[in-house]
């Protein structure tokens, strides 16, 4: 069984309506986003040697993730004070990405996974991703 990760970075703002420290406050971070595959060898074809090729791997998670979440309000759809804050961004014109929990790192961690395994049929094995340059959160079923 092989793993291969590709790496990925976007910027994204959001708060923590509820929480008890500075997070609940609207600010943003650079995410860094390590996306694992695991499986077998490809036997035969254009991709034999390869789990996946990394460039199909890039071109999925653009159009999944990165494309709609960089440089969005990402908001939990579930909090009126969140929903507000969207609300006025997007009669801005400005890009919002709606979660239905909490937009903590954990809980995306979680989302990434399962639109990445369940939605696109990828192999993933594990999801990192780095809120801060010293803080990550993984997840793996």
């Amino acid at each position: 069984m092989f793993k291969i990760v590709k790496e990925f970075s976007f910027d994204m703002a959001h708060m923590l309506d509820g929480h008890d420290g500075k997070c609940k406050n609207l600010h943003g971070h650079t995410y860094k986003l390590q996306v694992e595959i695991c499986g077998e060898l490809h036997q035969s074809g254009p991709k034999k040697g390869m789990v996946i090729d990394f460039s199909d791997l890039k071109a999925i998670v653009k159009k999944r993730i990165l494309e709609p979440m960089d440089h969005a309000f990402i908001y939990d759809c579930t909090s009126e004070r969140e929903s507000k804050v969207a609300n006025l961004l997007q009669s801005l014109d400005s890009k919002t990405f709606s979660l239905p929990t909490r937009t903590t790192a954990e809980e995306m961690a979680r989302f990434i996974f399962n639109c990445l395994k369940y939605e696109e049929h990828l192999p993933v094995s594990a999801i990192r991703l780095w809120e801060t340059p010293s803080s990550f959160c993984e997840y793996e079923e």
